[in-house]
């Protein structure tokens, strides 16, 4: 097990340099881990490589703890993002959408310039 730097903010209160998991992508999340039946895994949220914009948003189930994660709490669910992941999510909210037309996480990013028309890469 690594060193983590913890820090717990208010579903309501984003922080400047953490991400912000709505109440309803909590919840989502919440249920979705609870389908799992475990209760060592958290959601990581990654930026990697790729997509048409450059930069492709990861959301997955995640047991580990590596070096330099920060560590969030929203409404019961543990939200984990990598060193390399936190400059680009700083401010980044993740709610989760569900209406006739749509269903599923989104992300608002302050810090993406620019992103492609499905919504999953940045730059």
């Amino acid at each position: 097990m690594s060193v983590q730097d913890t820090t717990t903010l208010d579903g309501g209160a984003p922080g400047v340099t953490g991400v912000v998991l709505s109440d309803p992508a909590a919840s989502k999340v919440k249920a979705l881990l609870d389908q799992e039946g475990r209760d060592d895994l958290r959601l990581r949220i990654a930026v990697q490589p790729g997509g048409c914009s450059g930069l492709r948003y990861q959301l997955f189930f995640d047991e580990r703890f590596l070096d330099g994660d920060q560590t969030y709490e929203f409404g019961g669910v543990e939200v984990i993002v990598d060193r390399m992941s936190g400059p680009y999510l700083g401010g980044a909210t993740i709610d989760f959408v569900d209406s006739i037309e749509k269903q599923g996480f989104t992300i608002d990013n302050p810090n993406a310039g620019s992103s492609c028309a499905c919504g999953d890469s940045f730059s």
